[in-house]
């Protein structure tokens, strides 16, 4: 079974009229190969696929020049973070006056890691970041499945819990052990295995990379070293801390959270729905899933999102920037939130244009005019 991601296949097809090369980056197996599959079966000229993990693709392009410098259409690099030397090549070939190809690749790491991209590329291409499923893509009625299983399409779509679970493990293994290694950094297996297990703790919580450093016998630079590679390879996303001009003790730390809640939930060895409901991070869980699907529902890009917070007295779960003005986001896994001390100082400090509480509850409400309680499946409304 696959769903069609018609919002993306636009955006696409949008980006690729305006850049000779588009980017699609985001976590291995959260869907890039499908997706481009969907975009390419509409393309109107010639289509050619390359997988880098394919021995066959791999030996055609053991000379790239002479494999790629003849084709028309769209090109598809797919798993391009395997061949760095590629992106000097692309520039080489789209900045030729009778160029007729388009490049679409795929990436399953962020452009810091992939830094030939954007050096090698600049202003020649255009990303566009993947996520798993989201609630608007699967329906609402699936929305506390999608939470439990998180959104990689193999899990989501697994035919049982328990297969569904097999699959998250089997991915973290796999992820640890051979995808790491694959982007050319040196880093254990077991060591950043321990890591990740520690960090699923910290989940919601502001990242304390001396504490973690100290648990796991290395420093401080290296935990947070860790974490950005996490990061880097979109298991992770941190929130930076929103600074302004203030007297008052702002929270400079980051806060964390993991960005699929079913990898979550396979590191606390949660099996099943049930499972969830009675662990301790039931509500940070799900806090971290109704973030990430308003990030993906406004389009935020990563450096885009932040959260503010002062040291015991108020804090902010995400502030982002829309047309000029501030505004807040609060998750609230309660059946009737409502107004709290916390959003009085939040909203005198920051000046905040409107304050958006995320429930799982089914029912809109206005506590005034600038706070607004929605349910997780209305997020059309932020936009």
């Amino acid at each position: 079974m696959q769903i069609r991601r018609t919002s993306e296949i636009m955006l696409l097809n949008k980006l690729l009229q305006n850049n000779p090369v588009v980017g699609i980056l985001g976590a291995r197996q959260c869907g890039k190969t499908t997706l481009a599959r969907q975009f390419s079966g509409e393309w109107p000229g010639d289509v050619t696929f390359f997988d880098m993990e394919n021995p066959l693709d791999i030996r055609r392009l053991e000379e790239p020049m002479l494999a790629l410098q003849n084709l028309v259409g769209l090109v598809v690099l797919d798993e391009v973070q395997r061949a760095p030397d590629i992106f000097t090549l692309l520039r080489v070939l789209v900045d030729r006056l009778d160029n007729k190809a388009k490049f679409l690749i795929l990436g399953s790491a962020s452009r810091d890691l992939i830094r030939q991209s954007s050096e090698s590329l600049a202003g020649r291409i255009s990303y566009l970041e993947l996520g798993g499923f989201t609630v608007a893509l699967v329906g609402e009625d699936k929305a506390e499945e999608l939470w439990v299983r998180g959104t990689f399409p193999r899990s989501f779509l697994a035919p049982s819990e328990e297969v569904s679970y097999q699959w998250r493990q089997d991915f973290i293994a796999t992820f640890l052990e051979r995808d790491i290694p694959q982007l050319g950094l040196n880093i254990p297996a077991k060591s950043l295995g321990r890591f990740w297990q520690m960090l699923a703790h910290y989940h919601g919580q502001i990242f304390n990379a001396s504490e973690i450093g100290k648990s796991l016998g290395v420093s401080d630079h290296t935990a947070q070293r860790y974490l950005d590679l996490l990061s880097g390879t979109f298991m992770v996303r941190q929130l930076r801390p929103w600074h302004y001009n203030t007297k008052k003790r702002i929270i400079k730390r980051t806060k964390m959270y993991f960005r699929d809640t079913g990898i979550l939930h396979a590191l606390f060895s949660l099996r099943n729905k049930n499972e969830v409901f009675h662990h301790p991070k039931l509500g940070a869980s799900w806090e971290g899933f109704a973030l990430e699907e308003t990030i993906k529902a406004l389009g935020l890009k990563e450096e885009a999102a932040f959260f503010w917070g002062i040291h015991a007295q108020a804090e902010v779960d995400m502030i982002y920037e829309k047309g000029g003005r501030l505004y807040g986001v609060e998750v609230k896994y309660a059946q009737a939130p409502g107004l709290t001390k916390s959003m009085h100082v939040a909203r005198g400090e920051l000046g905040l244009n409107h304050l958006w509480i995320i429930y799982p509850g089914k029912i809109s409400y206005d506590l005034n005019q600038h706070v607004s309680v929605i349910p997780l499946t209305e997020l059309e409304k932020l936009a």
